[in-house]
């Protein structure tokens, strides 16, 4: 008899090349646990809009940044959202789903975030610094991202509107929270700056976990995986680096095995209720 399994469209890019990261060697693990509820194919983020018509879900996983297919990724999330197909993330996400607006946003409304500004004449609002970020606000993985002494910051040519300008303050520490729907899965944090993605298993304080749910709550999806990227100053307070909530990289192959364990179970019965078949009750 047929399987009565839901068909699930894991979108994914197993050749990209991530600094410091095994995007295919995640993506191949999690698709094979997943496979175990549901019945599962891998596609290329190019072939998605083409294929999710025969698919009860599509999941967005790994599958690189947005702006090396920006054309066809906006091709899908239009189609998607016209036809009611049902994605995992969400696409309704306000964070970099959508690029790093929400950042300046975040910034003027005194939000805990790195103070950000996109206009030369509003760099007088800006701390201080030696040195500063200046980012496109449709980057990822670091693209694009310049590193501008503060002496020639004034003089610097950029686009009002198209970059952030932060600056690069001194932190104690990056850290990260996961979470699946709106429920903290696990943190993991780099004890040592500059090593972004020399990840630990870390215990987050009461106040740790307030700070990052607060940015996913703050986000307008119900069905997904979200990242809070947070740094911790040398005072001891966090501010957000980045909130990822399109494909963020889980780091799974860090975690202890019950913990990498009760991630996968929370992805499925998160799968399960996004498609209504009871099983995720």
């Amino acid at each position: 008899m047929p399987s009565a399994q839901p068909r699930v469209l894991f979108v994914t890019d197993l050749a990209y090349e991530a600094r410091g990261r095994r995007y295919c060697d995640e993506d191949i693990f999690l698709s094979s646990r997943l496979r175990e509820d549901f019945r599962v194919a891998l596609c290329h983020p190019l072939d998605a809009a083409e294929l999710m018509g025969g698919f009860d879900a599509v999941v967005i996983r790994n599958s690189g940044p947005v702006l090396h297919y920006q054309a066809a990724h906006d091709a899908f999330r239009d189609r998607a959202l016209a036809d009611g197909v049902l994605v995992y993330n969400q696409l309704t996400g306000k964070a970099d789903m959508v690029g790093k607006q929400y950042l300046l946003d975040l910034s003027a409304e005194g939000c805990p975030v790195i103070p950000t500004v996109d206009r030369p004449e509003d760099l007088a609002r800006l701390p201080e610094a030696a040195e500063y970020v200046v980012k496109p606000k449709a980057g990822a993985d670091s693209i694009g991202l310049e590193i501008v002494p503060r002496d020639r910051l004034e003089s610097h040519a950029f686009t009002a509107g198209a970059v952030l300008v932060q600056p690069r303050i001194e932190l104690r520490s990056e850290l990260s929270f996961y979470f699946v729907d709106h429920a903290f899965q696990y943190a993991l944090h780099a004890p040592h700056p500059g090593r972004r993605w020399d990840l630990e298993p870390y215990d987050p304080t009461p106040a740790d976990l307030a700070f990052a749910q607060r940015f996913v709550d703050w986000n307008a999806i119900d069905h997904g995986i979200q990242r809070v990227d947070a740094c911790r100053t040398p005072e001891g307070s966090l501010l957000l680096v980045e909130l990822e909530d399109l494909n963020p990289y889980l780091s799974l192959d860090v975690l202890p095995d019950g913990t990498r364990e009760a991630f996968v179970t929370s992805m499925k019965a998160a799968l399960h209720r996004m498609l209504g078949d009871g099983a995720g009750a």
